[in-house]
C-alpha cells in the first residue's frame, strides 16, 4: 500500500493550494507594486521632459 500523502487527490489539492497562494501573492503584492512603479515612472518622465522643454502652455509672445 502507499502512504496517505501519495494519493493523487492530495497532490491535486496541494497544487491547487500553491496556485491559489501564488494568485493571492500576485494580486496583493506584485501587481499593485508594478502599477505604482509604472505610474510613478511615467510621472518622472513627464517631469524630466518638462524640465528640458519647459512647462505646457501657449508659447511666449
Amino acid at each position: 500500500m502507499t502512504p496517505e500523502a501519495d494519493r493523487p487527490g492530495d497532490e491535486l489539492r496541494a497544487q491547487k493550494r500553491r496556485e491559489l497562494l501564488m494568485f493571492v501573492f500576485l494580486a496583493i503584492v506584485i501587481w499593485p507594486f508594478i502599477a505604482v512603479a509604472v505610474v510613478g515612472g511615467f510621472g518622472f518622465l513627464v517631469w524630466m521632459y518638462q524640465m528640458i522643454a519647459g512647462p505646457p502652455g501657449p508659447p511666449p509672445v
